[in-house]
């Protein structure tokens, strides 16, 4: 069987989830699905210009994250993905120093996640040791436009909108070097038939931006119960772990997006347990979570 490999949120937001966690993987395999690896810890600390898609809260120490991040080998991706960038945003020192950081790497490679082909042309000049990952908050709905985006040999990854998850006659079409290029975003909550999706994205980079504009306000059924992972398991989009494993996999795809940073530790642990960890060592795992006093889920 191939390998999926998770690309995971919460960089900087749930660094200290991850301090748990990622050693718990390495070190007792056992636990875990053995197909399963992790491909990168995406995200974006607070207050981020270029931010988007959502806004990022994390806090930790950006060479510290880095640091631990290259001790594991993992790849690590900035969440740049704002849509409404102007030159004048190109010089933002944080951002910037950011990318510098993450180009420093020696041991893995690490990317940035980009909406704005502004600042794609930007990235590509200016930090060439940094891959590129096109956003789904470009919100490619149809296939052929997706395919286009696909095409593109400035992104190593494009991951599509969730609605295109069952497309599968397609998927099965593409050559394998396009499959290699494809990350399935897999626990999406948002309405299927959602028409704002965009206008609720762009939202979120005026915020970055410090802007003003109307706040977005979510009219989706059910909405105003926020992110429930028993909801998200019942989107159409939804692709869970038998999906990946008897569908994907076989088909030839092995990149998988799990989302969440603006959601809480307790339930990005929930995703790790569904989607990495055997079943009878979910408690296992929970406990060695839990039970460390220093980490607060909730």
């Amino acid at each position: 069987m191939n390998t999926a490999y998770y690309h995971l949120p919460g960089l900087f937001e749930f660094c200290a989830l991850y301090r748990m966690f990622v050693p718990l993987f390495r070190e007792h395999r056992e636990y875990f699905y053995d197909w399963c690896e992790i491909g990168s810890i995406y995200g974006a600390p607070a207050d981020c210009l270029w931010g988007g898609g959502r806004v990022g809260f994390g806090d930790s120490d950006p060479q510290e994250v880095l640091a631990w991040m290259e001790k594991y080998g993992i790849s690590a991706r900035l969440t740049f993905s704002n849509s409404l960038l102007r030159e004048e945003h190109l010089a933002d020192r944080r951002c910037n120093g950011l990318c510098a950081l993450l180009e420093e790497s020696r041991c893995v490679q690490n990317g940035v996640i980009v909406h704005s082909d502004l600042l794609l042309d930007y990235l590509r000049k200016t930090y060439p040791g940094l891959y590129l990952v096109s956003s789904t908050t470009k919100v490619l709905t149809e296939f052929e436009q997706f395919h286009r985006e696909v095409q593109r040999e400035e992104f190593r990854y494009i991951v599509p909108d969730f609605r295109l998850n069952r497309a599968l006659e397609q998927w099965r079409g593409l050559p394998q070097n396009e499959k290699d290029k494809v990350e399935f975003l897999c626990n999406e909550c948002c309405w299927f038939g959602c028409p704002d999706r965009k206008l609720c994205y762009e939202a979120v980079s005026r915020k970055s931006l410090g802007e003003p504009g109307a706040e977005h306000r979510c009219a989706a059924p059910g909405s105003e119960g926020g992110y429930r992972f028993s909801k998200a398991m019942k989107n159409p989009g939804f692709i869970g772990i038998d999906d990946i494993r008897n569908t994907y996999l076989p088909m030839g795809y092995s990149h998988f997006k799990i989302e969440g940073r603006s959601l809480g530790s307790a339930l990005i642990l929930e995703f790790l347990l569904y989607y990495m960890t055997k079943p009878e060592y979910q408690l296992t795992v929970r406990e060695e979570i839990y039970l460390d006093n220093m980490l607060d889920l909730f």
